[in-house]
């Protein structure tokens, strides 16, 4: 088959062995590549449900995008494929059961696996002692990497290229928080690109894997060449016209997005008791364009250039490698009401050292900080840390004991659903996740045709990528899985939809209603696999704060969900899902017709 290499790793860190696994077209054909195909993957290897996510069974998988590579704009992606640490059910009969998990990162480590010659990295097994993967086209070894341990992301990745003496080298890694046993750690690459959500890092942390390395000078054949060289030139073209909205990433990425979610009310302010902060203008995008940024930088074949870096100021100033976006502006700045720009900035530069998910580490701090403010703890819980509303002092301390794992940050480390469920006192009903994954910077009162359906549904437990309505989630699979980033979505359409590129690099032609149906597979292979774990309708629940807790400012002052209207909002995704409504199960017949009667 034409557009793929055709073949995954496998390494099995137990044992050292390396194989070269053939994947087969009909695989390819469904499944496409990255997000998707890591699934199908995972499905054979998790032979039973329950296992240990931390266990030498529980797959690990770096898996590029179908389009990863290739010269066409946005498809720098990869996604990081597992078993969920974090995630847990309400009822189940296995102790360790858990959601799958995905987490989506750019940079340029995903084109190069694909330079390598292979679709995929799968690792296996635990290694007795911290090694790196090496790999240079068909050289392929692991590497003793025990002088690495005990790096943060910013030294290792400077420590690394100096070992290997070639800094065309791509690589990917773990910090310290992984190495610690924090279960929300991410997977680092090029500078802050991370794979955060899940706890990815976590589990390559528990198998003492630092990091892969990897350098290639191959691509897979093309198709139809001149068919993508025409779509190659009219992409390029349409993405060279000044446009606003190319502008406006280039300018300010999607912080572009903290002054418009708060002046609507979609914001996480104050541990989410609001959708509005007083003070955004203080951490907005223009702010941090006068004051701290200098550089814009991209992702592979990326014109859009929505990352920055800079040099803040004052008491918490220093070299800036990845400036605020939305989601880290909001969950380090407003949900904590934190108004210091540089102290923002270093915040999100501490935990990115550890190589901590900060969405997670925002919901944990804002969680911590309501109980501390409602006297359910106090200093002595917090290792005498006062732990107020807007500081980022004490925040910091608090990141710097959840990154090492001691004192407050054992529990901390865990998570929001864990914590509350040690402070108890009610703390549940705003302890914020869904499945026990938090909640993204997107707030839900007035939205739960959106967010609500978006945090519920998602496969891997809360997330404000899936989407509010099932053509758009199924679109976000497939994007995932072909390494196409969102923010680029708007460029390909019409003569340029997606699927032109599929046929041209592939030969896989698919109409429009093929195209939705492929996703829906995919969407639908992922729920199948938490449903054999034990998840059930009950576990698709917003959290009792948007159903109890109406903010007091802003354009959805005084809202709250209705919780019947809610119940009917979900009967209907689940019928228009196919899925069993009084469970949510995916009906036998959608099953088959999706072709994955194997998994019943």
């Amino acid at each position: 088959m034409k557009g793929v290499n055709g073949i995954v790793l496998e390494i099995n860190l137990s044992t050292g062995e390396i194989k070269k696994l053939p994947v087969s077209e009909k695989i390819y054909r469904q499944f496409l590549g990255g997000r998707a195909l890591g699934m199908r993957l995972l499905k054979d290897y998790l032979i039973e449900p329950g296992i240990d996510p931390a266990s030498p069974e529980n797959p690990l998988m770096f898996m590029p995008g179908l389009f990863c590579g290739f010269p066409i704009p946005n498809s720098s992606r990869t996604c990081m494929v597992t078993k969920s640490p974090i995630t847990s059910p309400k009822n189940s009969t296995y102790p360790y059961a858990s959601t799958v998990s995905y987490s989506n990162m750019g940079g340029f480590i995903g084109p190069e696996i694909k330079f390598a010659g292979y679709d995929g990295i799968i690792f296996i097994g635990k290694s007795e002692i911290p090694v790196y993967l090496f790999i240079e086209n068909e050289t392929i070894e692991l590497r003793d990497a025990s002088k690495f341990w005990g790096m943060g992301t910013n030294s290792f990745e400077t420590a690394i290229i100096e070992e290997i003496g070639d800094r065309r080298f791509e690589t990917a890694y773990i910090g310290t928080g992984a190495e610690n046993g924090v279960l929300f750690s991410s997977v680092i690459n090029t500078g802050a690109r991370a794979a955060g959500r899940g706890g990815t890092g976590y589990v390559m942390g528990t198998k003492k894997l630092k990091a892969i390395v990897v350098r290639g000078t191959c691509m897979p054949e093309i198709f139809d060449h001149k068919n993508y060289v025409d779509l190659l030139s009219q992409i390029r073209l349409s993405f060279g016209a000044e446009s606003e909205s190319k502008k406006d990433w280039r300018y300010g990425g999607t912080a572009n997005a903290l002054q418009f979610s708060s002046d609507r009310g979609s914001q996480a302010v104050k541990n989410y008791s609001e959708g509005s902060f007083a003070d955004i203008e203080k951490i907005n995008v223009h702010a941090a364009r006068v004051q701290v940024w200098k550089r814009d930088m991209a992702c592979y074949s990326c014109q859009l250039s929505c990352k920055k870096s800079g040099f803040a100021k004052g008491a918490y100033g220093g070299i800036v490698n990845e400036g605020i976006e939305y989601e880290t502006g909001t969950m380090l700045g407003a949900n904590l009401l934190v108004t210091d720009l540089n102290g923002l900035h270093k915040m999100i530069e501490i935990a990115d050292d550890y190589g901590i998910d900060i969405i997670t580490l925002g919901n944990v701090i804002g969680f911590l900080m309501e109980c501390y403010d409602k006297k359910l703890i106090d200093s002595t819980f917090l290792n005498g840390i006062d732990l107020k509303w807007g500081d980022v002092g004490a925040s910091i301390e608090l990141i710097h004991l959840i990154g090492k794992n001691t004192g407050i940050g054992k529990e901390a480390s865990k998570g929001v659903k864990h914590l509350a469920s040690v402070i108890g006192k009610g703390s549940s009903d705003f302890a914020i996740h869904v499945k026990g994954h938090e909640l993204a910077a997107w707030n839900v009162q007035g939205y739960a045709k959106s967010f609500g359906i978006s945090y519920t549904t998602a496969n891997r437990g809360a997330c404000h990528m899936t989407g509010g309505e099932i053509a758009g989630q199924n679109l976000s699979v497939l994007r995932d899985s072909m390494g196409m980033c969102n923010f680029a979505s708007s460029w390909y359409k019409n003569d340029l939809h997606y699927r032109h590129f599929i046929f041209a690099l592939t030969g896989i032609a698919l109409t429009e209603d093929e195209f939705q149906h492929t996703g829906e597979r995919m969407f639908n292979i992922e729920r199948m696999m938490n449903c054999n774990e034990g998840f059930t309708r009950e576990d698709d629940m917003l959290p009792e704060r948007f159903f109890k807790d109406a903010y007091t400012s802003g354009p959805q002052k005084d809202v709250v969900l209705d919780r019947n209207e809610f119940s009917k909002i979900m009967d209907e995704y689940y019928l228009s899902r196919g899925w069993k409504v009084s469970s949510g199960i995916p009906e036998e017949s959608t099953l088959q017709k999706l072709e994955l009667e194997f998994l019943l």
